[in-house]
Parts: structure tokens; C-alpha cells; sequence
């Protein structure tokens, strides 16, 4: 089979998961996996199938074949979504640690990572990925996340360098003059 053949499956697949046809959208992802089982798309497909139909099991498998065939942000925060719900917390904050290496933007896989730090006790592994998180867009929201986390590692300096910028680009942010007022208590 070509290469459009399998661009043909997987679009009707996806057209199909879409109208919430799963039926028939998991035969176009199969009939995709047939004409290039190399390529992470269709198993993704299936898994988001998986999910809807509350298959975590079958789930977790199509996102980690789609992990083995091409490893990507995408497989990496399904995998730590499925863990999360099965109570694997460990497992998943790796696999969203993971599909950081791929997106440091991803703010799925970035709040994930921040509620199971607090969770595992494992803060200090959390601002790396903030930091980085930081770069791609520079958010208020993830400035204000970093600055808490580090709050709560006791790195008040780095946290108050953090607020300051916040308050320095938006006075009024309610949010951070809490915190500086935490800090400065």
C-alpha cells in the first residue's frame, strides 16, 4: 500500500473520531497502521478511541506503541494522563517529564508535572521544567507557578525575583501580591 493510502485512513479516521464514529474510526486507523505501522498518528487515534469508550488499559497501550514507533510529547502526556487516572503518580510524572523534553510549552503536561510534585514531595524535579516552560511563552501563569513551587522549596530569593517581575509587568496581579506578601510576612 502507498503513502497515501495511509494518509487517506488516517484523515478518515480522524474525520471520523471527530463525529464520535469510533467503530469506524478505529477500522481507518487500523487500515492506517496496515499501510505504515511506523508512524505514531493512527495509534494515537486509537487510543484517544480507547479513552472515550473508558478502555484505560487499551488506552495506555496504543499511547505506548505510539511512544515505541515515535516517541512524542503527544504519547508521553496520554501515557501520564492514563497513569494519573489509574493512580500510577510515579509513573506518570516521568512520562509528563518526558514529553517536556519534546514541548517545554506543553502547559498539559507542565500542570500535570507541578500537581504530582506536590504529590510525590518531588518540587524540586518541577522547576527545571518551569524554567524552561518559561522560554517558549514566557506566561504569567507559569511565572506564578514557578514562583510558588519555589516558595515551597524554600527559595523565597528566586521567589521574590520571580513576583517582582510579575508585579513589575502587572501591578495589579492579585495572585502575585499575595505571594510577595507571604514572602515578605
Amino acid at each position: 500500500m502507498s503513502q497515501i493510502d495511509y494518509e487517506i485512513n488516517k484523515e478518515l479516521g480522524e474525520c471520523y473520531l471527530f463525529m464520535g464514529e469510533y467503530d469506524k474510526a478505529r477500522d481507518y486507523y487500523n487500515k492506517a497502521i496496515e499501510c505504515d505501522g511506523g508512524v505514531a498518528d493512527p495509534f494515537l487515534g486509537l487510543a484517544a478511541i480507547a479513552v472515550q469508550k473508558g478502555n484505560y488499559n487499551d488506552a495506555l497501550a496504543f499511547y505506548t506503541k505510539a511512544s515505541q514507533v515515535n516517541p512524542g510529547e503527544k504519547s508521553f502526556t496520554g501515557m501520564g494522563m492514563i497513569e494519573v487516572e489509574q493512580g500510577s503518580y510515579a509513573t506518570a510524572f516521568e512520562h509528563f517529564a518526558a514529553a517536556l523534553s519534546f514541548n517545554p510549552g506543553n502547559m498539559l503536561a507542565v500542570n500535570s508535572l507541578v500537581q504530582l510534585g506536590y504529590v510525590l514531595n518531588r518540587l524540586d524535579d518541577v522547576l527545571p521544567h518551569l524554567e524552561a516552560a518559561l522560554e517558549p511563552g514566557d506566561t504569567d501563569a507559569v511565572r506564578y507557578t514557578l514562583a510558588a513551587c519555589l516558595m515551597a522549596t524554600g527559595k523565597n530569593a528566586a521567589a521574590k525575583r520571580h513576583l517582582e517581575i510579575l508585579l513589575g509587568a502587572n501591578p495589579a496581579n492579585t495572585g502575585a501580591k499575595e505571594l510577595y506578601a507571604q514572602l515578605a510576612a
